[in-house]
């Protein structure tokens, strides 16, 4: 049975790949690794918490020695790296939170695999998963490709360029068997309600303005999760050794153009009014350092492992505010912030 350590696996992309890979492969024990900050919730993997093929850690990976006392007790097979900070404007509040968890917790974890697969780098794979947001900002045209060069303007895109960057050193430098990949906005169920489509359901729910920054021009290509969980699947098994992939849902989309759709969207699942929700929309001050536009190249990745995103956006959407207007119960919870009594309810006691 191959063991695979799973990072940042009760977050919102994380809890979809934890989720994919224990009901896919039955012959690998999965070990969740996740410190239970704000955005952790373990409730995320109720319907899988009692497989025999998953297991859930709570520890931090920038505790160096706790990360090596981890992989010399499990030995595992692979490591799928997902734990990060990853909210920009909490990025420009606290830098240094992001400097510690994206750039030092990637490293501890990076020298915790090398000393635990020296003999064998080939039969192990590292894979760091990142964000397009390393590349900065795109004019009306062009796209990222996976050779485009790294100009991140947050300290939050800034850590993760910087843990990239570590990776293929020490692939380059040790051998380590790593992939990364850069993927575009994800959007989905299980979404901490802090960034746009969450916050904005919720708000639209609740009656409360919709905030957007500037005038709502900035661009974002959009990715359904679970087709992201697919491609990291891919990825992991079928990549070759120091590669990078992007992985993108070719779903361009301003801020208001989206909010406007979502809008609208709301407003019939509501039985509102046409035009209702679309009130609460208040432009507020732009964020610093806010990038104009994303757009994500994925053909290497259509074309070496044969991936493809599974949903339009207009019907991915719709299924989100579905999910969100059916668990209601799990909204609250994270609001309320109640959600952070589960691993204590369901893990200390047991």
């Amino acid at each position: 049975m191959k063991k695979i350590l799973i990072t940042g696996g009760a977050g919102f992309i994380g809890s979809h790949v934890v989720r994919l890979f224990v009901n896919k492969y039955s012959n690998y024990e999965i070990v969740n690794l996740d410190k239970l900050t704000y955005a952790g919730n373990l409730a995320n993997l109720r319907d899988i918490e009692n497989k025999p093929n998953y297991r859930f850690v709570k520890g931090d990976i920038v505790d160096a020695a706790f990360i090596n006392q981890l992989f010399a007790e499990n030995q595992f097979d692979g490591v799928i790296h997902l734990a990060a900070e990853s909210h920009v404007d909490r990025s420009i509040s606290n830098p240094l939170e992001f400097v510690m968890t994206n750039v030092i917790g990637t490293v501890n974890l990076l020298n915790a695999a090398r000393n635990q697969w020296k003999d064998n780098f080939s039969a192990h794979r590292f894979y760091h998963v990142s964000t397009d947001e390393v590349y900065g900002t795109l004019g009306e045209t062009g796209m990222f490709t996976e050779t485009t060069a790294y100009d991140p303007h947050s300290p939050y895109s800034a850590s993760k360029a910087s843990s990239d960057h570590f990776v293929r050193a020490y692939h380059d430098t040790y051998g380590l068997n790593v992939v990364i990949s850069n993927c575009s906005n994800n959007y989905g169920s299980f979404h901490f309600p802090e960034k746009l489509i969450p916050l904005s359901i919720n708000n639209i729910k609740n009656n409360k303005s919709i905030p957007i920054y500037g005038k709502g021009e900035n661009v974002r290509d959009w990715l359904w999760v679970e087709d992201h969980a697919r491609a990291i699947d891919l990825i992991y098994h079928k990549a070759a050794a120091g590669s990078t992939y992007n992985i993108g849902g070719h779903n361009e989309w301003t801020n208001i153009d989206l909010i406007r759709l979502l809008c609208k969207i709301m407003d019939k699942k509501l039985n509102r009014a046409d035009g209702e929700s679309a009130k609460l929309i208040t432009f507020v001050k732009d964020r610093a350092g806010h990038d104009l536009r994303y757009a994500i190249d994925s053909s290497k990745l259509q074309k070496d492992l044969g991936w493809t995103p599974s949903l339009q956006f207009e019907e991915g959407l719709e299924k989100t505010v579905d999910w969100y207007l059916s668990n209601e119960e799990w909204l609250n919870n994270v609001t309320s912030g109640d959600y952070k009594n589960y691993y204590q309810a369901q893990y200390v006691k047991r």
